[in-house]
């Protein structure tokens, strides 16, 4: 594998997907390091060559693909596999029992743990994927035909994540089907999150524990959710929200502020709607 062939590779992949996923890529210049093809060469099974193309990486031990692009400081510990066509940055940890799929592309300086499924997904700088998260699967997307059939809808794009985005152990990031899923800069993402296709989160986020995007919800920057708040398809919120825990939004949030309950209102209309249902009733005398 030459420079020139894996460059094109590369690029052809980010071509094909959205301007995000391509700005993304060039930022973690990845082509720029001259150590990036240093180590892709074949080894022989003297070398510790167990498969047709697939190969023991020098540092750690893991599994790669002739085809991928893996920096020379990059670990991949034993166990862990790069598909084909691969890009892995420098400084890059994987972990043992993570699977990178083909067409994935890692930035420099993030760590990866153990037992983590990515495919279909560009992950920026200085990240960290905590054990047991699975990102660029295909999202929930389903219609039924004329004859009552269940038919599901093509799930094809991919699953564009910023700089320093932390990601929680056991969380679920969907690919995009009509446009790319992406978690914005520096947004914090809790264990047990569930976020679907085509879903944009804006930069700086919180979400807590059990949170649940639907499908093609966009967020802004600076949106803190609580634990297992709600947020319902094709809804937007606008920037600077923060929901109270165990909130369902059910409509868009226009206003910057806090905001709770199921459906969500403002905060304040919230809490005179508890006070009043625990509000004990004045008896007057007859």
């Amino acid at each position: 594998m030459t420079m020139s062939m894996a460059g094109r590779r590369v690029l052809a992949f980010a071509s094909s997907t959205s301007t995000p996923f391509l700005s993304l890529y060039q930022n973690a210049n990845l082509l720029a390091s001259p150590r990036l093809f240093s180590t892709l060469s074949a080894p022989s099974s003297e070398d510790g060559s167990f498969g047709h193309k697939f190969h023991k990486w020098h540092n750690g031990g893991g599994t790669f693909h002739e085809s991928a692009c893996i920096d020379s400081s990059a670990l991949v510990e034993v166990g862990a596999v790069v598909h084909s066509e691969s890009v892995v940055g420098p400084n890059v940890r994987i972990s043992s029992g993570t699977i990178v799929g083909p067409s994935v592309t890692i930035a420099h300086s993030t760590k990866i743990g153990y037992n983590v499924a990515l495919s279909n997904c560009c992950i920026g700088d200085s990240c960290v994927i905590h054990n047991g998260v699975c990102i660029g699967q295909d999202g929930f997307g389903f219609y039924v035909d004329g004859d009552g059939n269940m038919i599901k809808k093509p799930q094809i794009l991919n699953v564009i994540i910023g700089n320093k985005v932390e990601i929680g152990a056991n969380t679920c990031i969907d690919r995009g089907s009509w446009r790319d899923t992406v978690i914005g800069d520096n947004s914090k993402i809790d264990n047990l999150v569930q976020i679907g296709h085509n879903v944009v989160i804006g930069k700086n986020c919180l979400l807590c524990g059990q949170v649940g995007i639907a499908g093609s919800a966009t967020i802004g920057d600076y949106v803190t959710m609580g634990g297992r708040v709600a947020v319902r398809d094709h809804v937007s919120i606008t920037s600077k929200v923060r929901l109270a825990a165990v909130s369902c939004v059910t409509k868009d949030i226009k206003e910057p502020g806090d905001y709770g309950g199921f459906p969500a209102v403002s905060i304040h209309q919230w809490r005179r709607q508890v006070a009043s249902r625990y509000q004990t009733p004045v008896r007057r005398n007859p």
